[in-house]
């Protein structure tokens, strides 16, 4: 009777260990600009920075990223990339598939040497979006 003590208390810490891990992180943005290529596959210049006042969700326990703005982004998370650091970055990435189901890469990345200014970058084969970000 013991044994089957120990395996229901055991069973049931495991789940409550998984939702320890499995986070919720709100952020607020405060502009983008996007960068395309050309015709010739040559990337082209930022356009200028909008203002906009959108919010993103990371929800690694439906294992997605959301970005609510009026055409709603929604990223299905296929990997989780090991976090990256050097003097000047610190970036999270994620693989994911956005709405249509194409394949792009998601990075969080909070810039050191900026007052640790925190931008995501959404990047596909022929553009990238660039959302200035706080968290929330």
């Amino acid at each position: 009777m013991s044994v089957v003590r120990i395996f229901i208390i055991l069973f049931f810490l495991s789940f409550g260990l998984q939702e320890v891990q499995s986070q919720s992180y709100r952020f607020k943005t405060s502009g983008f600009s996007v960068l395309q290529k050309n015709e010739r596959g040559k990337w082209g210049e930022w356009s200028s920075l909008d203002l906009v006042n959108l919010s993103v969700v990371l929800d690694t326990d439906k294992h997605r990223i959301v970005v609510y703005s009026q055409e709603l982004q929604l990223f299905n998370i296929l990997d989780y990339i090991e976090r990256e650091e050097n003097d000047t970055d610190i970036v999270y990435s994620f693989m994911c598939k956005d709405n249509d189901g194409i394949e792009c890469k998601l990075s969080i990345i909070t810039r050191k040497k900026q007052d640790y200014r925190k931008q995501l970058y959404i990047n596909y084969d022929d553009h990238i979006i660039v959302y200035n970000i706080i968290t929330v």
